[in-house]
């Protein structure tokens, strides 16, 4: 009893247990602590398939292999794809659509023309000395007396005044080479049956000089009927700018002159419904249906009986004769807000033919911006619109010239407007204007002069097809009562009969026309689509998947920022705090640790000191409160006594 009081007694109460330390409580930002657990964590809780098969393989390092290349490559296919599509898009490809609409239609403007410039007799004295400087040219090249022809008489070079700039000029050709005198064709063999002296080695042209005589070129041609007729439109323009009025007479104005009969739906046409303008090649024109009609024609049934037709004089007994070498009238069918460019678009029609021209509507709208080079009305196009109409490429293209025209010649073409602070050209005051026009036109053909790159497609088009069919007008049985009726209605020379009428009927041919309108190939919705199935072809995930990947790799940046910053501070920050630290803390005796703080001792102690520590020092968490040396006493007898036997 005594024994086990004393032993009781002996023990004593048991010394307090040391705290245990508290579970951290979970921070708002937690980050793993290196990169295996990051990459162990993430494939074991994404969504992506296969990601899981490298953490459940990872004791087989053939598998882990294995779904490691097969996910990588996997990873890179679809990037690719990726690739693939962004470039698609950012091509900007477009589509055609092609609808088919039924409506009532807004008839075109339909401009026509005389083929004649001018009245001979009105214009015969400004021509008289070129008229007799050609008949004598013809003489000289061609042995070739015009008297006839040009109505004049016949003078030697004594009789005319000084003599006229770039007289056309017989140029001697070099001769081919002997071998190509032998290849001759079947056709050519007849031809040489009645050969001309030399007309095999030799061309016809004028000179063009610059304006100190530095240069100089022959614009020639084979053609000797080509040669005069360029020679002599050269010098009627210089004629044509000198006259102070270009425009004819006002009984050459009159519509009933050049057009015996009108008729749109049935109805006899009225002065409402055209406009005049001259040309200086193809004289007067008259454009029905233009913008100037305030009531324009509508078309609401096709067929011949539904459109224009026009009855035309095609008289040409005053034409002149070195201009005007096309007999008939020119036609051309536009928009109301376009100019009419006759040389570009125009047609001609035959005398004593009935031409019905049957038409058919197109519209097109391109995109533009980043889908197509077109503009909507040309503001944003370097050229200066020369003409009162809306834009269109022809009519920048025009302008572009006249301006390049002006800067580089120092006057401008007549057959295109007149801008402010200019005058037309004229070798009287513009010698060397001729040289320059030629080495332009050269330069704007093959695009040297950057006109066709300034002007840009417009975005919206509207055209028209347009299918001729022709038969003989008027017929044998009916041409005598028709011709009669004409002479006594609108003063019309029998004596000419075929020759001097021709018939135009223009309708449309059904009323369904069609739109081609652009549309993006690839827009934002279809890139997103394509991107998704990619996504789920190569990875079978989700949006939510994606951004799982965003939030893996910003945690492997943050992981490696915080293991750089780390070594940057152990590095520069605390020097000297490495193993030298750790040996100070170890041979500190526990007398000088602060009184509060302790290693909690779990065994008791022993006669032997304790090695000197070769670590660093406990983490301050295992630390607690110090026992007073009697406890320690008391719990060091306790446990010998428990000791002994």
């Amino acid at each position: 009893m005594k024994g086990e009081q004393h032993e009781e007694q002996g023990l004593g109460p048991d010394p307090a247990a040391p705290p245990q330390p508290k579970e951290e409580e979970e921070a708002l930002i937690e980050f793993h602590r290196s990169y295996r657990d990051l990459f162990q964590f993430f494939c074991s809780n994404t969504t992506i398939h296969g990601a899981i098969r490298l953490v459940c393989s990872q004791h087989n390092r053939m598998k882990t292999a294995f779904w490691a290349v097969l996910w990588l490559c996997a990873f890179g296919m679809m990037y690719w794809q990726f690739g693939q599509l962004f470039g698609e898009y950012f091509s900007y490809p477009v589509s055609l659509n092609i609808n088919l609409n039924s409506d009532k239609l807004v008839f075109p403007a339909v401009t026509i023309c005389t083929l004649n410039p001018y009245r001979y007799t009105q214009i015969k004295e400004e021509l008289e000395e070129l008229d007799r400087i050609t008949e004598q040219t013809l003489y000289d090249l061609y042995k070739y007396n015009s008297s006839s022809t040009l109505g004049t008489h016949p003078r030697g070079r004594r009789d005319l005044r000084e003599p006229w700039p770039h007289p056309l000029q017989r140029l001697w050709a070099p001769a081919p080479p002997p071998g190509a005198r032998g290849v001759r064709s079947a056709a050519s063999s007849v031809r040489d049956n009645n050969p001309q002296v030399n007309r095999k080695d030799w061309k016809v042209g004028f000179q063009l000089c610059n304006r100190n005589k530095s240069d100089c070129f022959y614009q020639t041609y084979s053609s000797g009927v080509d040669a005069v007729r360029e020679w002599y439109r050269f010098h009627y323009i210089n004629i044509l700018s000198r006259l102070r009025d270009t425009s004819p007479s006002s009984e050459e104005d009159m519509l009933d002159n050049f057009i015996f009969a009108c008729r749109f739906n049935q109805a006899s046409c009225n002065q409402a419904n055209y406009s005049h303008f001259h040309d200086p090649i193809y004289g007067n024109c008259y454009t029905f249906n233009g913008k100037n009609n305030s009531n324009l024609w509508m078309s609401s049934m096709p067929g011949i009986k539904n459109g224009l037709s026009l009855t035309l004089r095609t008289e040409q007994n005053d034409f002149i004769p070195l201009l005007s070498t096309v007999t008939g009238a020119r036609v051309m069918v536009h928009g109301q807000d376009e100019p009419a460019f006759m040389d570009d678009g125009g047609f001609n029609l035959r005398p004593g033919v009935e031409t019905s021209i049957s038409m058919r509507k197109e519209a097109l709208d391109r995109l533009g911006g980043d889908y197509g080079d077109c503009t909507k009305n040309g503001s944003e196009v370097p050229v200066e619109n020369l003409y009162v109409t809306k834009y269109t490429q022809q009519v920048c293209i025009h302008s572009c010239f006249q301006d390049s025209m002006i800067k580089e010649c120092g006057c401008a073409y007549i057959f295109y407007p007149l801008p402010k602070n200019a005058e037309f050209c004229d070798y009287r005051k513009h010698n060397s204007w001729g040289y320059c026009y030629y080495k332009l036109q050269d330069a704007f053909s093959s695009d040297r002069l950057g006109c066709f790159t300034k002007c840009r497609k417009p975005c919206s088009v509207t055209s028209y097809q347009l299918s001729a069919g022709y038969s003989r007008w008027p017929s044998v049985t009916s041409q005598d009562w028709i011709f009669q009726m004409l002479s006594r209605q609108n003063n019309y020379t029998i004596n000419n009969k075929r020759n001097g009428v021709a018939k135009l009927n223009i309708f449309f041919k059904e009323l369904n026309y069609k739109t081609n309108s652009e549309s993006p190939s690839v827009t934002m919705a279809t890139l997103l689509s394509n991107l998704g199935s990619q996504w789920s072809l190569w990875f079978g995930s989700s949006v939510l998947s994606v951004v799982e990947m965003a939030e893996l790799i910003f945690d492997l940046l943050v992981i490696t920022f915080l293991m750089l910053l780390r070594r940057f501070r152990s590095r520069y920050w605390s020097p000297g705090r490495g193993g030298r630290g750790a040996q100070e803390v170890a041979s500190t005796p526990a007398s000088s640790l602060p009184s509060h703080f302790c290693p909690h001792s779990t065994s008791p102690p022993g006669p032997a000191t304790s090695p000197a520590l070769m670590a660093p020092p406990p983490a301050y968490a295992t630390l607690g409160p110090c026992p007073s040396p009697s406890n320690l006493v008391e719990a060091s007898s306790s446990a010998y006594t428990l000791g002994e036997p």
